[in-house]
C-alpha cells in the first residue's frame, strides 16, 4: 500500500486487536501482522490468550514483521516442551528464557501499547486480566496448557492456561474502552473430538472441546472475524510454522476490506456488543 492511501486512515473509533489462543498455531499471527503493516492498520490496545499473549506482546512492544520473523526464525520445539517424558507436563523455563531473550522490556506496562494477557489462577478459579507486571511470568502462565505444561508460581497465584476461561479474549478490549474488536483465531479446529482410545489424544479432545465452548462468546462479541485455516498444523509443534505464516497473511488479506471500513469509520459500533460483555 502506498503512503496516502495510509494516511487516509483517520482515526474515529477505538479499535482492539484479540488474539486466540491455539498452541503453536499462533506463528500464523506474525503473518496477519504483516497484512496489517502492509494495509498502515495500527490498533489502539491488544488483548491475548495463551499462544495470543505471546505473539500480542511482539505487537504490543512496536515489533515489525521483519523483525519478528527474524527473532522467531531459530525458535525450536524445545523451546516450547523440553520434558524429557513426553507423557509428563513440562516446565516452562525455556519459554520464559526465551521471552526474556525476544522482547526489549520486561514489564507489561512498559510495552508500547495497552496490552492485557489472559491467565487463570488455580487456587481461586478466577479468570486474570493482566495489564501490568512480568512479561515471562505473565506470558508463560496464560500459555500453561492443563497437562501440557506445569502452571506458573506468581504473585501468590498459580497460573494456568487463560483457555480454560476465555480462549478468545474480546470482552477483555471491550472493557477496557474499545469501540471495535478484531480477532484473530487461529485455532479454530478446537471441540472436533476424537475416535481415538489413547489418553493423552482424548485428554487433548476433551480440553478442545472445553475451550470451543468459551470461545464462542469472544467471537460473537468480534466485529471482524479472521480464521486462518491450520487444520493441517498440529497446535504443539512449530513445524510448518512459514506455512502458518502465509496462512495468516492470506486470512488477514481476505478481511481487508471489512476492516479498512471499520478503520474509517464506515461501520458503527455495535452497542449491543458492550451490554453482553457487561453481563
Amino acid at each position: 500500500m502506498d503512503e496516502k492511501k495510509k494516511e487516509k486512515f483517520m482515526r474515529k473509533h477505538k479499535v482492539g486487536l484479540c488474539l486466540s489462543g491455539g498452541g503453536t498455531r499462533g506463528f500464523s499471527f506474525i503473518g496477519a501482522f504483516k497484512a496489517f503493516e502492509d494495509y498502515g492498520i495500527k490498533f489502539d490496545m491488544v488483548a491475548g490468550t495463551s499462544a495470543g499473549s505471546l505473539f500480542g506482546s511482539l505487537y504490543a512492544c512496536g515489533m515489525t514483521y521483519e523483525e519478528m520473523y527474524k527473532l522467531t526464525y531459530n525458535v525450536k520445539n524445545k523451546d516450547f516442551k523440553h520434558s524429557k517424558l513426553g507423557f509428563l507436563p513440562s516446565k516452562l523455563d525455556n519459554l520464559q528464557a526465551l521471552i526474556k531473550e525476544l522482547l526489549p522490556v520486561s514489564r507489561i506496562e512498559n510495552l508500547k501499547l495497552p496490552f492485557f494477557a489472559v491467565a487463570v489462577d488455580l487456587k481461586t478459579g478466577q479468570e486474570i486480566h493482566f495489564k501490568d507486571g512480568d512479561l515471562a511470568k505473565v506470558i508463560s502462565g496464560s500459555c500453561a496448557i492443563p497437562g501440557v505444561f506445569m502452571p506458573v508460581k506468581y504473585r501468590n497465584m498459580t497460573l494456568i492456561d487463560g483457555g480454560v476461561a476465555n480462549n478468545v479474549p474480546a470482552d477483555v478490549l471491550c472493557l477496557a474502552g474499545c469501540d471495535f474488536v478484531v480477532t484473530i483465531d487461529c485455532n479454530v479446529a478446537r471441540g472436533n473430538g476424537t475416535t481415538s482410545e489413547k489418553m493423552l489424544k482424548q485428554f487433548n479432545a476433551s480440553v478442545g472441546i472445553m475451550t470451543a465452548q468459551n470461545s464462542k462468546k469472544g467471537q460473537e462479541l468480534s466485529d471482524i472475524l479472521i480464521c486462518p485455516d491450520l487444520k493441517a498444523f498440529n497446535s504443539l509443534k512449530i513445524n510448518g510454522k512459514n506455512d502458518m505464516i502465509k496462512e495468516g497473511y492470506r486470512a488477514t488479506i481476505e478481511q481487508m476490506p471489512k476492516i479498512e471500513k471499520l478503520f474509517t469509520g464506515k461501520i458503527k459500533p455495535k452497542k449491543c456488543n458492550l451490554n453482553k460483555r457487561k453481563n
